[in-house]
């Protein structure tokens, strides 16, 4: 594994994405008449033969028709291990987060998936831009529930979320799929192995206005950061950055509300919903 380097380990969605690209050519068609064939854009035909996107169910079936690959497309689809229903670029960082002996976590936009509800998580998936079809939609949202597997896990992981303000009053699927959100933070924590702390939004400054991060530590007591932004990620080994990223998250912690006083603010939000 190299540092802040894009993931690029090959995945069956790879594989698959190099079938297609070769059935396609053996048919003499671009991507852009294939895509124009399913009214979708070109860089989506691109991206499923790059293995940077997952090749739908159904997609799969309409092109082995298409390309008279007698379903060889669908039974690869079905064929791709449970734990590649994540997209390619964060299925390392999945495979770390679940044997975790700790894990930090700063988040400025949403709720992180390990604490989202499955509705949180649905309206979550169908706010991305491009869209996503119906059916990604259901397989993403069932991998975020799979993941949260992590908080039923012995031995326990220890582990603090410290959350924005403000993603707490964005409606995100509806006030009363909000409310829900909010209950099983309140609920989450309780857990004895679990930190939760919310910085406050009238908060002037602080460490972390660059963005979002997750700390690691593995079972080796290796060192690690995830740092995702938009249409990329980051897994970080190096020991210098980590150390950086832990001294941010070292003051966040002393910069949002106390657990204690999270918690009073997630009882205040209850009440006005």
């Amino acid at each position: 594994m190299q540092s802040a380097k894009r993931n690029k380990r090959v995945t069956s969605w790879h594989v698959i994405g190099a079938q297609l690209a070769t059935f396609r050519k053996a048919a003499r068609m671009t991507q852009a008449a294939l895509a124009d064939q399913f009214c979708v854009g070109e860089d989506t035909i691109a991206s499923i033969e790059q293995g940077r996107r997952p090749l739908q169910f159904d997609l799969a079936g309409r092109l082995d028709e298409l390309l008279d690959t007698k379903g060889a497309l669908q039974v690869a689809v079905t064929r791709v291990p449970q734990k590649e229903r994540f997209p390619a670029f964060v299925q390392d960082f999945v495979e770390y987060e679940q044997e975790a002996l700790t894990l930090l976590s700063y988040e400025n936009q949403v709720v992180p998936g390990l604490l989202q509800t499955e509705a949180y998580a649905r309206a979550v998936f169908n706010s991305l831009y491009p869209p996503l079809e119906s059916e990604e939609v259901d397989e993403r949202v069932a991998a975020r529930l799979e993941r949260r597997r992590l908080l039923e896990r012995k031995p326990r992981p220890m582990m603090n979320f410290l959350l924005e303000e403000v993603i707490l009053h964005r409606p995100l699927g509806g006030r009363q799929v909000l409310r829900e959100q909010i209950q099983h933070l309140r609920q989450c924590a309780e857990l004895p192995f679990l930190g939760l702390q919310i910085m406050e939004t009238r908060r002037e400054a602080h460490a972390a206005l660059d963005g979002p991060m997750v700390l690691l530590e593995t079972p080796q007591h290796d060192q690690l950061a995830y740092i995702e932004g938009q249409r990329v990620s980051f897994l970080v080994d190096d020991l210098g950055e980590v150390s950086v990223l832990h001294q941010k998250y070292g003051m966040l912690r002393s910069q949002a509300l106390s657990p204690e006083k999270s918690v009073r603010l997630l009882d205040d939000l209850l009440g006005e919903t």
